[in-house]
């Protein structure tokens, strides 16, 4: 299928590795003007450099901003005042003890992963709407649902991203301004591959071994019994 997003600005937060950059690199084939972001400017260009390779034709620039602060989101507005399209990718997970996590780790998770998402909704979805045109997508994962016991407050902020985008799709209801969610399962980015090597060593077994009894012990109901790469 032939997707054209010529002329269309496009906004993927966390972005310079993992389902963002896949995301990102895949947009940037469409003839979209894609704007990479990820909160350090080394990860950001590198991730610029990374797409232009694959995609010679690319329209990509990066912006550096940690959206897991008001200050962040209002860095990218202000280096992006308007976008077409906006891909609320940025999160960041951590398997904790529910009894170990603290008040300032669950303030830090919700910061993270649910106001990035609302704060540049507000932000750039008047402007969709005075257009007629635009698309918000949330990108909590298949936790949303299936909350796992070893990260409650990840799942917890998956939930109420899920919650959002269904209460930002009535708002936009009648109007060609539409918001979305897609709940990716488990995936073999970086960070879940850094925490498969360490579950590995703590358990003294092989990275492959690790992987099947993570699957087998969590995520039992995946149909391919595996993670997937980008």
């Amino acid at each position: 299928m032939k997707i054209d997003l010529s002329g269309k600005t496009v906004i993927v937060t966390g972005s310079t590795s993992g389902i963002g950059l896949a995301i990102a690199r895949r947009l940037a084939g469409t003839g979209a003007s894609v704007v990479v972001n990820g909160r350090s400017e080394a990860g950001v260009d590198a991730a610029v450099v990374l797409i232009t390779k694959v995609v010679p034709f690319a329209k990509v620039r990066g912006v550096a901003a940690d959206v897991s602060t008001a200050l962040g989101c209002a860095k990218l507005v202000e280096a992006v005042p308007s976008t077409d399209i906006l891909i609320n990718n940025s999160g960041i997970f951590e398997p904790n003890d529910f009894f170990d996590i603290t008040d300032e780790d669950w303030t830090g998770f919700f910061e993270a992963n649910v106001m990035s998402g609302v704060r540049l909704s507000r932000a750039y979805i008047k402007g969709m709407l005075q257009r007629n045109w635009g698309r918000i997508v949330f990108v909590p994962s298949e936790s949303a649902l299936n909350i796992p016991t070893e990260m409650i407050q990840y799942g917890a902020t998956q939930a109420v991203q899920l919650a959002i985008s269904r209460g930002l799709a009535e708002l936009t209801k009648g109007t060609a301004v539409t918001v979305n969610s897609m709940l990716p399962g488990p995936t073999l980015s970086e960070g879940v591959e850094t925490f498969v090597k360490e579950l590995a060593k703590q358990n003294g077994q092989p990275e492959e071994e690790a992987v099947a009894l993570l699957v087998k012990q969590h995520r039992s109901t995946s149909s391919i019994q595996r993670f997937p790469v980008v």
